[in-house]
């Protein structure tokens, strides 16, 4: 006989810190990304940044370090509690892309800041990844939110509320 682990009926306290943690700051970098861009060609083309420009270019940086070990911490801490099922009666179909989308956003979790870094620090050529995931994360976001208001108030079936309060 084959032992299934029994899945959590929703999200840690921590799981749902980290989720709304990275959540601001990959919101922050949307934002106010763009100046990154005119400090990245100043520095390529060998001009000294201004101040507003140097800070704008070390904020992003570390704020991309710092969503690149918050998203290490959460898939460590996803993998070892668990996540909880699609709510009941969720078709195959719509548990396989929520699952889908969950992972896309880990793999952009950890190429963004890493292609980012490496555009800085090693090679300019990293930067057209970093500059590509941008509309994928922008895409995800909006899908994953228009899920969760979907099953907030069309399908009601709870499943915001587990991002809201821990259940364990």
């Amino acid at each position: 006989m084959e032992y299934e682990a029994e899945r959590p009926t929703g999200y840690t306290g921590i799981q749902i810190a980290l989720h709304w943690v990275i959540a601001a700051l990959v919101l922050f970098q949307l934002v106010f990304g763009e100046d990154m861009g005119g400090a990245f060609r100043a520095v390529r083309n060998g001009e000294p940044l201004d101040a507003a420009q140097g800070l704008s270019a070390d904020l992003h940086i570390w704020i991309g370090v710092a969503i690149l070990v918050l998203a290490a911490i959460r898939l460590v801490t996803r993998l070892g509690y668990g996540a909880p099922p699609p709510p009941a009666g969720s078709t195959a179909l719509q548990a396989r892309l929520a699952d889908g989308m969950h992972w896309l956003f880990y793999v952009l979790l950890f190429t963004v800041p890493v292609s980012g870094l490496v555009a800085w620090y090693v090679t300019p050529a990293a930067g057209e990844i970093h500059e590509l995931c941008k509309p994928a994360f922008i895409v995800l976001i909006v899908g994953h939110a228009a899920a969760a208001l979907y099953h907030q108030f069309v399908v009601r079936d709870g499943v915001l509320r587990r991002m809201l309060a821990p259940s364990r």
